[in-house]
């Protein structure tokens, strides 16, 4: 693990791609600014293993999470044939 310091108003750069950025420095709690680009997943710790341990329950149930489509359901859903294209340079600000 890279261990890395800074200060408030100080950012990380990762793969050219994601800036980490200190936005405040209260006591023990940082508050991290993160602009990373949209096909970025970007999670708490906390909130990332809680989608780990949903998506391992769902595998191990043995029951399908969506129910299977007749083919004549899925000819008449047309939000199914809805294909929105994300822009790739697009990027968003996520802070916790």
């Amino acid at each position: 693990m890279l261990i890395l310091s800074r200060k408030s108003n100080e950012s990380v750069v990762i793969d050219g791609r994601i800036l980490v950025k200190v936005i405040r420095l209260d006591g023990d709690v940082v508050k991290l600014g993160i602009e990373a680009p949209a096909d970025v997943p970007v999670h708490r710790q906390e909130v990332y293993d809680e989608i780990q341990r949903s998506n391992h329950e769902a595998l191990t149930t043995g029951k399908p999470i969506v129910p299977r489509l007749t083919r004549r359901e899925h000819r008449s859903a047309p939000e199914a044939a809805l294909v929105v294209p994300r822009d790739q340079n697009y990027t968003r600000t996520v802070t916790h």
